[in-house]
């Protein structure tokens, strides 16, 4: 799993891409709630990643799952195709670069401090 993360930034990019994957999550989250013209299975796809990535867990996973949730919706329901297409947009953006240092990512798969003492 750690070949799916190029590092973990820490400072204010990892404080940014903990921001990014709280708004991203928290808009895919709240966007299941959509009116009855958009489909339901997409919606609840990307809801669950959308909980994934503000815990900041499997993020790479689900920043994809939510980009091709929201490629669905944007595809099959008419109306406003601006939400859809930016969420879509983030989530890759969300894949490619990462969780951030502020992830459960972070703690499961970064790396490790070891103390020669210790061993």
């Amino acid at each position: 799993m750690q070949r799916l993360f190029s590092t973990f930034a820490g400072g204010w990019p990892g404080t940014g891409l903990l921001i990014q994957r709280l708004v991203v999550g928290g808009l895919v989250w709240g966007a299941a709630s959509m009116p009855a013209g958009t489909p339901a299975v997409p919606q609840v796809i990307g809801a669950v990643a959308g909980l994934l990535l503000i815990v900041g867990l499997w993020t790479p996973v689900a920043g994809v799952v939510v980009a091709c949730a929201e490629a669905w919706i944007l595809v099959s329901s008419p109306g406003n195709p601006g939400m859809p297409a930016l969420l879509a947009m983030l989530g890759l953006t969300l894949a490619l670069i990462g969780p951030g240092e502020w992830s459960i990512d972070a703690r499961l798969y970064g790396r490790k401090h070891l103390d020669a003492a210790e061993l």
